[in-house]
């Protein structure tokens, strides 16, 4: 299988590196060689967040580079944004559009840019953009984005349901586990 390449984006706290490691888990259960890789810049402060997922039959390096990913699934709309030049020609974005302020637009040095969405369509991407905050409080918790984000990417492929409840399973612990099958289960109904 040649290699496939995800980019999971957003900001410090919005749970990138548990879905990551959701999406690593369920590609190992099947038996893909993968590699993950974390680039977390100021994660801690709400800046921003990278992680690099390739699978495949055999994947020798963590990195993506520009024009290469597959899928760029973002938790944050600005995020997906900034880094639409590491989509390939024919990929996809999976995008929450919750907006969150970067420190230039909290301080007032810059505004927030309006209508992200239309402008990555008008480009050309293929852009999915889901209210994912909203479904996640429909789960029972705001911070289940990533989740939901998870479950929605996961109709891409053709893994079963209960290939990603198992990674699921293994990677939530037992006091959240029903919340993030809901929540999963809402991001993949739609």
């Amino acid at each position: 299988m040649k290699t496939k390449n995800i980019m999971i984006v957003g900001v410090g706290g919005q749970g990138s590196l548990l879905a990551s490691k959701l999406l690593g888990r369920m590609l190992l259960q099947k038996g893909y060689d993968i590699k993950v890789s974390e680039v977390h810049g100021m994660s801690q402060r709400g800046g921003s967040v990278v992680t690099y997922v390739r699978f495949g039959d055999k994947v020798y390096s963590p990195v993506i580079d520009k024009g290469e990913a597959d899928f760029i699934v973002s938790f944050e709309l600005l995020e997906a944004a900034r880094w639409t030049e590491y989509l390939k020609p024919g990929g996809k974005i999976v995008v929450n559009t919750q907006e969150i302020s970067p420190m230039p637009v909290i301080t007032g040095a810059a505004e927030y840019p309006q209508g992200l969405v239309e402008q990555m369509k008008a480009a050309g991407l293929d852009v999915d953009a889901i209210d994912a905050l909203a479904l996640a409080q429909q789960a029972g918790s705001a911070k289940a984005v990533n989740i939901i984000l998870m479950g929605h990417l996961s109709r891409s492929f053709d893994f079963a349901e209960e290939d990603w409840m198992e990674a699921i399973e293994n990677c939530v612990p037992a006091k959240f586990l029903e919340l993030n099958k809901t929540a999963f289960k809402l991001g993949r109904s739609i």
